[in-house]
């Protein structure tokens, strides 16, 4: 195991070490925009088109051939009784640990938010809530209720009325029974056993429910994320994701073992991706042993040390300075910082992140489940453009423009000058006509 560890680890006084970080951000990028995946692509886009086309005859065909389900468009919606009864049979306490995590999501999210209308003499802006949003639940080997609270609740502040909950029908022929419960905490009702290319095909042209969603947002693979590519335009999307990612920048003051702890707890997803920027060579070395000895305690420690080997690095770099640098041209969805009384001035130099856990006591999981802040964020490159899904992007702005007669006056000379300058006289003109009486 330590040889093959071994081979993750770069160091700035290694031949060819930048050529290495390069090429790290390059598979990040490529796994992000599935340039691997021209195969799968054309599959995708022929999906999308014969559900846009066939609808629920469509969807339950690929239900069967994907989930191996074979289910009637009848068969597609849980019922009411099914999500109460979910309900009713979750652990209380896990019930009450659920009601908590939305309270603390919801009220990050009351706070952030910035959708009301403002005016501000003769302009303004109003906010209009997304009427229809539909949400993606991954069907992996575990339940993920958390997408479910992290997704719907910043919607509902939002003040969204219509969300509808797709996941495939991997448990039992259905979804786990704690995602529904979730569902029937937060007063979802209209919630569907299919998943993939097909549900969010679905979504999009309105096979499923009384209409399409608006918008589509939520987790899932490679195969669901280039769905909602191909569907972007018919519908708004929240970003394209890849594999989950942790980059942690660490020097000597950091606890290895809490450090190789946190990069593990990513490469848990399968795929994923997890980095460590340090400029102490030997904090490094004790991260790799306790990647070792830690990677053998995990229930998934085949697929784990894959992950560690394909898609991880342990990087030394000279400075401080360094580290800030490429970790903002990296990227990653999420960043740790382990750094002591340094912590928040490098906070200050980061640039680009999905989002950023301070200190020795704030892991990626605080915020996976708990803190307030949204977890489905931008991966890859991305968030040097994309941002973590807040209560603010289920809302839509219109202008607000109110002229009267004496501001207008005031402004006419200058707007007829600047249509004439692009020679469209019928502008020119609409504003000519109301000077004339």
């Amino acid at each position: 195991m330590s040889n093959q560890l071994d081979k993750i680890l770069i160091k700035y006084d290694q031949p060819g070490f930048k050529e290495k970080l390069e090429q790290l951000l390059k598979s990040k990028i490529e796994v992000t925009w599935f340039r691997d995946e021209d195969n799968k692509r054309d599959k995708v886009r022929d999906i999308v088109e014969d559900v846009s086309k066939r609808g629920a005859q469509a969807v339950s065909v690929y239900t069967e051939k994907f989930d191996g389900v074979k289910l009637t468009s009848e068969q597609f919606r849980i019922s009411d009784a099914e999500l109460k009864n979910a309900h009713k049979s979750i652990d209380k306490k896990l019930l009450e640990t659920i009601h908590q995590a939305i309270s603390n999501v919801w009220d990050y999210q009351k706070k952030i938010f910035v959708g009301n209308d403002k005016k501000f003499g003769s302009t303004g802006i109003k906010y209009i809530p997304i009427e229809r949003v539909g949400i993606c639940v991954p069907g992996a080997s575990a339940p993920l209720p958390s997408t479910v609270v992290m997704t719907a609740v910043p919607a509902q502040v939002a003040g969204v009325k219509e969300i509808v909950v797709v996941s495939p029908p991997r448990y039992n022929s259905s979804i786990h029974p704690i995602i529904l419960a979730v569902c029937y905490e937060l007063g979802i009702k209209e919630v569907y056993r299919i998943g993939g290319v097909q549900a969010v095909a679905a979504l999009a042209f309105g096979k499923i429910g009384r209409t399409k969603v608006d918008k589509i947002v939520g987790p899932g693979n490679a195969w669901v994320q280039m769905a909602k590519r191909e569907v972007f335009g018919v519908v708004d999307i929240d970003s394209i994701a890849g594999p989950s990612e942790v980059l942690i920048i660490a020097n000597e003051k950091a606890n290895p073992a809490w450090v190789a702890a946190d990069m593990l707890s990513q490469i848990e997803h399968d795929p994923g991706s997890a980095v460590l920027f340090t400029d102490s060579e030997e904090l490094a070395q004790k991260v790799l042993s306790e990647l070792g000895k830690q990677v053998k305690e995990i229930t998934r420690t085949v697929s784990t040390i894959r992950c560690l080997v394909d898609f991880s690095k342990v990087v030394v770099f000279e400075s401080m300075q360094d580290m800030i640098i490429h970790a903002s041209e990296f990227a990653a969805e999420h960043l740790e910082i382990h750094c002591g009384d340094k912590n928040n001035a490098i906070v200050k130099q980061i640039r680009n992140a999905g989002a950023i856990f301070i200190g020795p006591y704030t892991p990626v999981s605080v915020g996976d489940y708990w803190a307030g802040p949204s977890h489905t964020l931008p991966t890859g490159f991305t968030p040097r453009f994309f941002s973590a899904l807040t209560s603010n992007d289920f809302v839509k702005s219109i202008s607000i423009i109110e002229y009267d007669k004496e501001k207008l006056a005031e402004s006419a000379e200058d707007i007829i000058r600047l249509a004439e300058a692009e020679g469209l006289d019928a502008h020119a003109k609409s504003i000519k006509i109301r000077q004339q009486n």
